[in-house]
């Protein structure tokens, strides 16, 4: 069984996610270069690895220990040149982004369409089954408003992992922002 772990917060980066917080900064450029449909093809065929996660943050300032992605859009994207710098551009060297530092990013409609998306269950679980050998990039955000305050909390996080077609058993996968 193996284990993949998203990176520890970092206050100084941009967002990959789209709209998370009233505070947006304006939208940064889309990345140099072009997306290349054939890079990505990979997703499209079936496989038969499957990817298991949880997504969740600890709440620094709640009554709850820890929030989950209930609900929650999960992204599964081809980690191909373009989205290299996509999160590049979004992210800088972390896995992690706050949401008041979120920036709306402008989509190519031909990288979303290369995208596959699930929905956190209530405990923030989710899966990807049928996959094709290839490296993939998983996403999610998590943002709430803490009662009494304006400003959303969580952010958004992502981790790379990447699918052999040789595994016996499913990858599992935690999206934590640590």
């Amino acid at each position: 069984m193996r284990f993949v772990l998203a990176g520890a917060a970092r206050p100084s980066v941009a967002l990959f996610a789209g709209a998370l917080c009233a505070c947006q900064s304006a939208a940064p450029p889309p990345p140099q270069g072009r997306f290349d449909p054939a890079e990505a093809a990979f997703i499209r065929r079936e496989g038969e690895t499957a990817l298991k996660g949880q997504a969740f943050l600890r709440d620094p300032h709640g009554r709850v220990d820890v929030r989950y992605a209930s609900g929650e859009v999960v992204r599964l994207i081809p980690a191909t040149a373009y989205a290299r710098a996509r999160f590049a551009q979004f992210y800088g060297d972390k896995k992690f982004v706050p949401a008041q530092q979120a920036q709306s990013p402008t989509h190519d409609p031909d990288y979303l369409s290369f995208m596959r998306t699930t929905k956190a269950d209530a405990t923030g679980r989710f899966v990807f089954d049928k996959l094709a050998p290839g490296r993939y990039f998983v996403a999610t955000q998590l943002t709430w408003t803490p009662a009494g305050r304006w400003l959303s909390e969580g952010g958004a996080m992502y981790d790379e992992v990447e699918v052999t077609g040789k595994e016996s058993e499913p990858i599992r996968m935690i999206l934590s922002g640590n």
